[in-house]
């Protein structure tokens, strides 16, 4: 049993990762919408794009402090602001990237564990 909760936190890892890239998918489908013809918005708006990225986004919240800098943008992301949009997508990013290289790098201690 000790040895099944070594997986534990891989397994959460991986579980972040997976709804990081989630939640900016859908984060950039709600993006989209600004972007596309009345017909097109008008089938894309019931997905709930947007709605659906920020509950997602309050979930992963509770998982990293620098998500907790991207939440704080918020405010701004609502009034339009553009240097908050960059600064919201670049931390993001910068999270995908942090958590992605935790899980690779991972997999070797996995595989360890796996092999003892």
């Amino acid at each position: 049993m000790p040895q099944a909760l070594s997986f534990v936190h891989p397994l959460l890892m991986w579980v972040l990762l997976g709804l990081m890239l989630y939640s900016g998918y859908l984060g950039f489908k709600a993006s989209q919408i600004r972007q596309v013809d009345a017909a097109e918005r008008k089938e894309m708006i019931p997905l709930r794009y947007g709605q659906r990225h920020a509950a997602l986004g309050r979930w992963i919240v509770a998982l990293s402090l620098l998500v907790l800098a991207t939440a704080a943008l918020g405010p701004a992301l609502q009034k339009g602001q553009d240097w908050a949009r960059g600064l919201h997508v670049g931390l993001n990013g910068l999270i995908v990237l942090l958590f992605g290289w935790q899980a690779i790098t991972g997999i070797a201690i996995v595989n360890k564990l796996l092999s003892a």
